[in-house]
């Protein structure tokens, strides 16, 4: 095994190839090639999740396992993707394909005076297609550190190819497993002071003149368990001048705790609540970049973004993904969205369906 095509850096200039990155890390190379602020990482690509599952002896289980299964037998779904998931996480990866990921790591941490926390994000090649809203389905870590806490959570990405929600979507909506891959994001962790969406049309009624946002302090994460209530805020696009907005509860924010290397949950004094977390400035910057994003992929967009504590104003927005917007696109045919797209869509998305009569 070589370092290619196993491992890809954002900036390494290659090709951002959905069927070798998925969806969320083809996105993150065509960002970092468009000049936009992505933080450094890089994949461990499909070709990797291939070999590990080819040379394991788990591609015959797969097909087996996953052949006529009835996605409305619970328990036979549940006993599936058990097996499976611990398949994945138990079978020894190729020593090679591991010395290659440690490689990669090292060189990601040699970029910085200090070590650095990453985040592992799994992405998965059915997800981030404009006709789907399967982005979402697969597992996220945050704020890991040391090389043996990121391989382990490499591999539980990969597992969570395989959890019951997973599988059940693949299957009510013919989503093939043949051809099926994970590829995985390690990337610098941001400390955000906020983080948030940005949707480059109103998910409500399609209106492409407006920009939607949310933002809650801290780490997304809280909003999209739903135990946040995001401020909403609506932004001309072409004036880039705030339309509307509803300041949200944000009584909690994540963030990150030095001393135990973990992340806490704490309490939002009330007079933070009681106002909007971004400043108009901010507001403008996130914006601008969401119309770059939406003008660079050629159709509306559904951005993360945060902003880290760590930077100085004026640099310290990020992006963190950029998906074709699915939203409007489902419900404009009737079809409701079964999970969320990512951090502040959830909630959106809980407002339509309150819309649709079906919450």
């Amino acid at each position: 095994m070589t370092h290619a095509p196993f491992i890809q850096f954002f900036d390494d200039g290659a090709a951002p190839r959905h069927e070798l990155l998925g969806g969320k890390c083809a996105s993150l190379v065509a960002l970092t090639a468009a000049g936009m602020p992505v933080p450094p990482g890089f994949a461990i690509t499909t070709a990797a999740y291939d070999a590990f599952i080819h040379e394991a002896g788990i591609e015959a289980d797969i097909h087996a396992l996953l052949a006529g299964l009835d996605p409305n037998d619970i328990a036979e779904v549940d006993r599936v993707s058990a097996q499976l998931r611990s398949e994945i996480t138990s079978r020894p990866v190729p020593a090679e394909l591991h010395a290659i990921t440690i490689d990669a790591y090292n060189a990601l941490q040699a970029r910085f005076a200090s070590p650095v926390p990453v985040a592992v994000r799994s992405s998965a090649t059915a997800e981030d297609l404009p006709d789907a809203s399967f982005a979402g389905q697969q597992d996220t870590y945050l704020w890991l550190t040391g090389v043996k806490d990121v391989t382990e959570h490499i591999r539980a990405c990969w597992a969570s190819l395989y959890t019951s929600r997973a599988i059940i979507y693949r299957l009510k909506n013919n989503i093939p497993d043949e051809g099926l891959s994970m590829a995985v994001a390690v990337q610098k962790m941001v400390n955000a002071r906020v983080a948030g969406v940005a949707i480059t049309m109103d998910p409500h009624n399609g209106d492409r003149s407006k920009i939607v946002m949310e933002a809650a302090y801290g780490l997304g994460e809280l909003v999209v368990s739903g135990q946040v209530t995001p401020d909403n805020i609506t932004v001309d696009k072409v004036m880039l001048m705030v339309v509307k907005h509803t300041i949200g509860d944000k009584h909690a924010e994540l963030v990150p705790d030095l001393e135990s290397r973990s992340l806490v949950e704490l309490e939002v004094s009330e007079e933070r609540r009681n106002r909007l977390c971004i400043s108009d400035t901010e507001i403008t910057a996130i914006a601008t970049i969401a119309k770059k994003a939406e003008k660079h992929f050629k159709c509306p967009q559904d951005i993360e973004w945060a902003l880290d504590r760590d930077l100085p104003d004026g640099e310290n927005l990020l992006l963190l993904q950029s998906r074709p917007e699915t939203v409007f696109s489902s419900t404009a045919t009737g079809s409701i969205p079964v999970t969320s797209t990512g951090f502040g869509i959830e909630s959106i998305t809980k407002s339509l369906m309150s819309q649709a009569g079906k919450a």
